[in-house]
Parts: structure tokens; C-alpha cells; sequence
């Protein structure tokens, strides 16, 4: 005996928006733009986005900007204020920012725990970390950020001990990469990524800090090398 379908039970799966009605979810673009920077493991930029929800550009950077105003207490009200009121003095209270707030690094947007509770964070994170960067890594991640395009010889030389095992732990951690031009002998030569940049917090090379209070009467990474050369 052959069995029949009756239509009436077919399984459905349930409706899932269609692509470029994200207005009709409530929360909309802001709520969608919030959702894909909470999954997302690298910056992403205004165009990304728009192009992931099928939207204007400018709708993306006005939901960024509401979401930037959001995270640092900006709402209620606060919502219309311009400027960083801690407390206020007209019966309102303190503003209130969220636990996380939005930065721009590395060319495009990433949420990241608010700068206030760091030492919370990081009591947290590193109490159970295991594959923090040895001292040796650590040492040569900043001379090639100081000193880049760099080789490995060149890197070897100013730290004194063999790197490449050490170069090799970088970029499988997607700090480092080598560059796209070869050195004048045709040696490779590494860069940090945007990887890097976004790991350290910045929007670029130009942000990092100076090395000068860290070595007395050193102006920059080369002078240092030299004076180890010449030593």
C-alpha cells in the first residue's frame, strides 16, 4: 500500500527574513549592525556591512554613530547631549555607559570591554590562559613593528639569539606576515598585520607608542640597533 502526503503535514521550516528587508526585524539595521560586530573576529568597515545587509552606506555610519552614543550612556535622557557629563547637575544622575564600547581600528569597527574595566577583563582572561606569547615573541613582535619591512637576519641581529622559530609562532598567529617586496639581496621581509593592529587597539602603524621612555637617550628602534652594532 502506497503512502500518501498530506499536505496539510508537509514540515515547514520557519520564514527567515529576505535579504535587503532587515527594516522589517525589529531593531533593524542598528540591531543587525550590533549582531554581526558581536560575531565578527576581525574589524569590519561601514562598506562590509552595507553590502552584508543590502543597505545604503549612510545608514550603516548613522547606526554606528547611534551605537557608539548608546555604549557610552547616551540614552534616555542623555540622548540628545553632546558632551561627556559624567554627573549631572539637573536632576538626571551619572550617565551610565555600557561595559563594552565601539572603536575604530585597524580601517574598520570592533566592539571591545570598556577601557575602565581592564583590570576586571584581564583577571579574567589570563587567569585561565594558556597560549599567551612567550617574552621571546613578544620581543621580536616589537621589533618587527618598530623596524618593519625587516628580515629575519635583521631581526636576529638585534636580539642577539636565532628568530625563526619564533617568527614562524607569529605568523601562525596572524600577527606577521612577509611582505609583498622582497628585501634588495631578494630576502623575504615581515610586516604586521591588521591583525596586529587590531590585538594592540590601533587605527595605525603611527599610533604606536614611543620607544624613547623605554630606552634613555634612544630616539627610535635604528639608533638602538646601531648603538648595539657599534657596541
Amino acid at each position: 500500500m502506497s503512502e500518501t502526503t498530506d499536505p496539510d503535514q508537509e514540515t515547514t521550516s520557519p520564514e527567515k527574513p529576505e535579504p535587503g528587508r532587515v527594516d522589517l526585524v525589529p531593531g533593524g539595521v542598528k540591531a543587525a549592525v550590533e549582531a554581526i560586530l558581536m560575531v565578527t573576529e576581525t574589524a569590519v568597515n561601514e562598506f562590509e556591512l552595507a553590502e552584508a545587509l543590502l543597505v545604503p552606506v549612510s545608514r550603516v555610519e548613522r547606526a554606528l554613530d547611534e551605537l557608539a552614543r548608546d555604549y557610552d550612556g547616551y540614552t534616555g535622557s542623555f540622548a540628545n547631549d553632546g558632551v561627556a557629563d559624567e554627573d549631572s547637575s539637573d536632576g538626571r544622575g551619572p550617565r551610565e555607559p555600557r561595559g563594552m564600547e565601539l572603536r575604530r581600528v585597524g580601517g574598520g569597527w570592533r566592539l571591545y570591554a570598556r577601557t575602565e574595566f581592564a583590570p576586571w577583563v584581564s583577571r579574567f582572561i589570563l587567569e585561565g590562559q594558556t597560549s599567551k606569547l612567550s617574552q621571546a615573541a613578544l620581543e621580536t613582535l616589537a621589533v618587527i613593528a618598530y623596524r618593519q619591512p625587516v628580515s629575519r637576519a635583521r631581526v636576529s641581529s638585534i636580539r642577539g639569539v636565532n628568530v625563526d622559530g619564533v617568527v614562524r609562532t607569529l605568523k601562525t598567529r596572524g600577527l606577521v606576515t612577509e611582505d609583498d617586496v622582497p628585501g634588495e639581496s631578494g630576502s623575504i621581509l615581515y610586516v604586521t598585520t591588521p591583525l596586529f593592529l587590531e590585538k594592540m587597539g590601533l587605527e595605525s602603524l603611527d599610533e604606536l607608542p614611543k620607544i624613547s621612555p623605554y630606552l634613555p637617550d634612544v630616539e627610535d628602534i635604528g639608533e638602538y640597533e646601531q648603538r648595539l652594532q657599534g657596541g
